[in-house]
């Protein structure tokens, strides 16, 4: 058996890199590890039968999109059509963290959103800067290229929001599909129907299906706390305290009222405890 990289999945087809060849394979029906595939995967395949017979053990892996051993994942951000969410950005920053995968913040449809609308989002934006997280806007193609060298990438972000834009933008030689936005729903159409990982000149890149809705059912309330940078090193009086009904000895919730924290984070951490409980 050889290893090989999975780049793509359609239906029941698994497409595996080995030695910068691609074969076409199905998988094993009971593997070893009892996990489906998933690209991104390292796999172990019988290239005579072109059959998938296990998986290496992951790094990582996500549900929305469905990848495994990802780096670092693009939150492709629309300002406007579709216009900002906020609560969906913020969702998918703590995911992103809670699976330990570096998040990077690109900001698309600038040219569409109002100068003095633009200037209170740049404020919100060098917020999150602030807290380490990278934030590019979506022209600045050159630099993208250049912090995503030596990477295995993916795309996430709601339908419409300019993700496979964005990879013909680093690959025009790709041309993926894209589509215009419904502006009677002010959402996008999906255009990717297949995940699948391109290799561009330095790194690996992952096209996925858009989305407007994730939950978070599978998290703990840890997991939520410790997603939301700007919380941690604190000091609070517990060490246990969850930030949450301005608890005695806090000192999270002070932050928010003095403008250190951006409100609407600690308001969407508010939303994300309570889908918790759930």
């Amino acid at each position: 058996m050889l290893e090989g990289l999975l780049v793509k999945i359609n239906s029941d087809t698994f497409t595996v890199k080995v030695d910068n060849k691609y074969y076409d394979c199905k998988s094993r029906g009971k593997l070893r590890t009892k996990l489906r595939p998933l690209v991104g995967d390292h796999v172990l395949v019988n290239l005579s039968d072109l059959v998938i017979e296990d998986i290496k053990e992951r790094k990582n892996a996500l549900d929305r999109p469905q990848v495994a051993n990802i780096d670092i994942a693009l939150v492709v951000t629309s300002l406007k059509r579709p216009d900002l969410n906020l609560t969906l950005l913020d969702k998918l920053l703590s995911i992103i963290t809670i699976n330990k995968i570096e998040p990077v913040i690109i900001l698309t449809k600038l040219d569409l959103t109002p100068k003095e609308e633009l200037k209170e989002l740049t404020k919100i934006f060098k917020y999150y800067e602030s807290i380490g997280i990278k934030v590019f806007k979506n022209d600045e193609v050159n630099k993208i290229k250049k912090y995503l060298k030596g990477h295995i990438v993916t795309v996430c972000g709601q339908t419409g929001a300019g993700k496979s834009s964005l990879i013909n933008k680093m690959d025009n030689t790709l041309n993926l599909k894209t589509d215009e936005i419904s502006l009677s729903l002010n959402r996008g159409k999906h255009t990717t129907r297949i995940v699948e990982l391109f290799s561009l000149d330095t790194f690996y890149i992952v096209d996925t299906p858009g989305f407007s809705q994730i939950d978070l059912d599978k998290y703990s309330k840890e997991d939520i706390k410790n997603s939301f940078k700007e919380f941690k090193n604190t000091d609070c009086y517990f060490n246990d305290c969850t930030h949450l009904n301005n608890t005695e000895g806090c000192k999270v919730i002070p932050k928010v009222c003095d403008g250190t924290i951006l409100k609407s984070r600690y308001e969407n951490y508010e939303v994300f405890m309570e889908e918790t409980k759930k």
